[in-house]
């Protein structure tokens, strides 16, 4: 007769050095149950922000995760100026999409890397990380930054890109391409890598809807969310490019989903860099009413919302974000469901979890 037993799992992330503690029912080698606490790194982020005025704010809010950093300061600076009634000028909404595009290419690669390096691959986990390490090259030439690009401020861009830095970044998009092809293609077809990925922690769509789960996490499972679509801001209104789902709601699916965007994120930067029009790189800030308004974007692991209530002052009354790993983490209780122990971590990283930015 088999027993069921409590194995506690953590606080240590179990595939990120971010603390976050599992609470598993065990049958033998079969996860029958999961409780997830979290809450170990609370930092006060959103008190924080009431006691700063707009502008210091955007520093802030780029501080609340690291991998999704520009999507936060960005999402903030449209929430204020949806609030301050600001139109920001079309070459800056243009050169917005080009930060997130790119933070959206080195993202990805980076969980798919770390997939690899769980399943202990270990010679393809530094294959992707040093393809990734291209487009980090990109990022600190054109942004001075390698993570956090403080690229974005209320009103428009702090940076611009000439015709040198053009040409530069469309030649090292052409380097990475058929690299990161190679990496599909490897993910799909490797067998060590299906035999740990293909049917492993799978979210129904069902279960997938009822949750509200977002980005990848969501479109693996067939749930087509993406904001860029749903509700176009910034330039994405007058790029050409494609949502991926796939059905199996496996890790497999979620990998090939976050690898296809990643190709497609080469097609929006190429179409920014030809189209990028001339004009002004920000305006003006408005007088701050006493309003509220809110504004939300799709960072690469899915949707982030930002609300903000103004007083008259530069100090905001309130100021309140929802992150899309809030959502996802739920979602472990149905993926790690009748897995196997050994897959737990591998199941987690999946959804590409970040504890910082869902605690904050």
């Amino acid at each position: 007769m088999s027993k069921t037993f409590n194995l506690p799992l953590g606080p240590v992330h179990v595939a990120l050095e971010e603390p976050v503690y599992f609470n598993l029912d065990v049958e033998g080698e079969t996860i029958r149950k999961v409780d997830i606490t979290s809450g170990h790194v609370h930092r006060g982020m959103e008190a924080m922000a009431m006691q700063r005025n707009l502008i210091k704010n955007t520093t802030l809010t780029e501080r609340v995760c690291s991998l999704c950093s520009n999507s936060h300061s960005f999402t903030y600076c449209m929430s204020v100026e949806n609030a301050l009634g600001m139109t920001v000028p079309r070459r800056a909404r243009y050169l917005r999409v080009l930060a997130e595009e790119i933070k959206r290419i080195a993202s990805h690669l980076f969980n798919t890397a770390i997939q690899a390096h769980i399943i202990g691959f270990k010679s393809l986990f530094m294959h992707v990380m040093e393809v990734r390490e291209i487009i980090q090259d990109v990022k600190e030439s054109v942004y001075g930054n390698r993570m956090n690009l403080a690229a974005n401020c209320i009103g428009g861009v702090k940076y611009d890109v000439n015709g040198e830095y053009i040409t530069y970044i469309l030649n090292q998009i052409d380097r990475l391409e058929p690299q990161v092809s190679e990496i599909r293609d490897i993910y799909s077809s490797n067998h060590n890598v299906l035999a740990r990925t293909k049917g492993i922690g799978i979210l129904p769509k069902e279960d997938a809807i009822r949750l509200g789960v977002v980005g990848p996490v969501a479109r693996g499972s067939g749930v087509m969310n993406d904001v860029r679509k749903e509700s176009p801001y910034a330039a994405y209104t007058e790029l050409e490019f494609k949502s991926f789902t796939r059905e199996a709601g496996c890790v497999y699916s979620r990998t090939q989903v976050r690898l296809d965007e990643v190709l497609e994120s080469f097609n929006i930067v190429r179409q920014v860099c030809k189209n990028l029009p001339d004009g002004p790189l920000k305006t003006p800030m408005n007088a701050i009413p006493v309003t509220q308004a809110c504004a939300r974007s799709e960072a690469p692991r899915g949707e982030v919302f930002y609300y903000i209530r103004t007083n008259g002052t530069d100090i905001p009354e309130r100021l309140k974000w929802r992150v899309p790993s809030y959502m996802n983490w739920e979602a472990l209780g149905v993926m790690m469901r009748d897995c196997a122990v050994a897959d737990s971590a591998l199941i987690a990283n999946s959804i590409d979890p970040c504890v910082s930015c869902t605690e904050r």
